[in-house]
C-alpha cells in the first residue's frame, strides 16, 4: 500500500463524516506532489512556497470574514 493510500484510508477511518473527503485527498496529493517538485528541482521550491504563502493568506483572510 501506497504512502498516499495509507494516508487516505487512515482520514477516512478517522473521519466519520465522508463529506469532503475528496477534496481531502485531492489537497492531500497535490501537497505531495508539490513536496516532491520543490525536492527534486530546488529552484522550483521558492515558487512553490510563494503559492502555499497566497493560500493561507487567502483561508485567512476567509476565515475572518466568517
Amino acid at each position: 500500500m501506497n504512502f498516499v493510500a495509507l494516508i487516505a484510508s487512515r482520514l477516512r477511518r478517522v473521519a466519520g463524516d465522508v463529506q469532503g473527503q475528496d477534496l481531502i485527498e485531492y489537497a492531500l496529493m497535490a501537497g505531495f506532489v508539490a513536496v516532491a517538485a520543490g525536492a527534486i528541482m530546488p529552484g522550483v521550491a521558492s515558487s512553490i512556497s510563494t503559492i502555499f504563502s497566497q493560500i493561507a493568506s487567502v483561508m485567512t483572510a476567509a476565515a475572518s470574514q466568517s
